[in-house]
């Protein structure tokens, strides 16, 4: 049986690999897709979308969120919390630009509808289709 640590690090690989979550904040939930800044395997999350998101608009200030992820081949399930906030670094938003970021966005890394929030991680819930649930911190 895989320890906590074994069941955390397949996490961090998996959602490298898979990306998409559900966002979820006061009840409204979102699929979003996940990245990392480079040299950094273990988070924070950052995440593109748009101001006029339900989740943006009620952000406001720093707030407890929760990420739901399931790995492609759903061998892996999560529940994540952590931290939600707003960032604006433009040298950020530079390092995490990509072609299909750019395709949601006309206006480019300057789009006044766009949005990067950063997750924090702090602690989850981890399940391997192959365990019993495990809890670990991350």
């Amino acid at each position: 049986m895989p320890t906590p640590a074994d069941l955390e690090e397949k996490l961090w690989k998996a959602l490298q690999s898979d990306r998409a979550v559900m966002l979820r904040l006061d009840g409204a939930a979102e699929p979003m897709t996940a990245q990392f800044d480079k040299g950094r395997d273990h988070g924070p999350l950052y995440i593109f979308t748009s101001k006029k998101s339900d989740i943006v608009r009620s952000l406001g200030r720093p707030r407890r969120a929760e990420i739901v992820f399931v790995g492609k081949s759903h061998d892996i399930f999560a529940t994540v919390e952590g931290d939600l906030t707003v960032d604006s670094d433009p040298a950020l938003i530079d390092r995490l630009w990509n072609p299909f970021v750019a395709a949601w966005f006309e206006g480019g890394q300057n789009d006044p509808d766009l949005q990067l929030l950063e997750f924090r991680p702090a602690e989850a819930q981890i399940w391997e289709t192959t365990t019993a649930c495990s809890r670990a911190c991350v």
